[in-house]
């Protein structure tokens, strides 16, 4: 079991390096830079700007509760609702306006406090956490520990409704009226599948499931419950999360006891057969 679990934080580590290494490729192959085109301002983030040749304008800037703040020259700007280039072309204009001819300015975001997303159910650091530029699905497991040994092999990612942000986290079933959830296996994302590592966006409620349980008990090493992480598990990987028939098992007597319509059946597999979730698998002593 310890080394299911080392191989499933490694999967992940290994998946998060990967995709931190292709995001700055994948972006310099496309036009402008992404976080630009699409980070909305909101209050409290901290904005860094800089306008060329003056010094004494450029500076951070904090973006106070209606959304704007006080500018040099200038006085009070909005900032609060428009996207980092919508802000720039603002701002240089307000400055190009009887100040200065053809300025030059950047604005980047120094600190993100404006925006946040909800990381619920089997992760080892469940909670709030801001969003911060194109966060995606794996960084916001990752900032959240990884998955517990018990989740499920897929996450729930529930949109909040169009521009209006959850104030707490929306669970399936609970989602408010327009909301959405889009499901993504994690096995894809541990296979190296980036194209299901969704960005996130302010709101947005990651729920991983707990897995479904089976029961392996009789003449194994570990009888007990283990999380089934897969539809197609078979009668003998089941086994192998149980440690193995012991040497008094009879592997070709393994009975599974099954709920079929509300009734309890007994039914006889061989190795190969795949389990169901709610399976109780039996192994019996051997004869002699």
């Amino acid at each position: 079991m310890t080394t299911v679990i080392l191989r499933t934080v490694s999967a992940f580590a290994l998946l998060l390096i990967a995709a931190l290494l292709l995001a700055p490729a994948a972006r310099s192959q496309g036009a402008p830079d992404q976080t630009k085109a699409n980070y909305v301002i909101g209050s409290q983030d901290v904005l860094l700007i800089t306008v060329w040749d003056q010094p004494d304008l450029s500076g951070k800037f904090t973006v106070e509760a209606d959304g704007s703040f006080t500018f040099p020259l200038i006085g009070r700007v909005k900032a609060g609702g428009l996207t980092l280039r919508q802000f720039e072309a603002e701002l240089k204009k307000k400055l190009a306006d009887g100040y200065f001819k053809n300025p030059q300015v950047s604005v980047a975001v120094e600190t993100y406090r404006s925006q946040r997303i909800f990381i619920v159910g089997e992760v080892r650091n469940p909670g709030t956490y801001q969003l911060t530029g194109e966060m995606t699905l794996i960084e916001a497991i990752a900032r959240a520990g990884s998955t517990t040994p018990g989740a499920a092999p897929e996450a729930i990612v529930v949109r909040a409704p169009a521009g209006r942000a959850a104030d707490g986290p929306t669970l399936p079933g609970q989602k408010p009226d327009e909301a959405d959830t889009e499901k993504v296996n994690l096995r894809d994302l541990q296979s190296g599948v980036l194209s299901k590592n969704v960005a996130l966006r302010d709101g947005d409620t990651i729920f991983v499931p707990r897995a479904e349980s089976i029961y392996v008990f009789g003449q194994v090493k570990s009888p007990g419950a283990y999380a089934l992480q897969s539809v197609e598990t078979t009668v003998l990987q089941a086994l192998s999360l149980a440690g193995g028939v012991t040497d008094r098992g009879a592997a070709n007597r393994i009975k599974i006891m099954r709920v079929v319509k509300g009734e309890k059946v007994e039914i006889k597999v061989k190795l190969t057969d795949l389990v169901q979730p709610g399976d109780t698998i039996i192994v019996p002593e051997k004869y002699f």
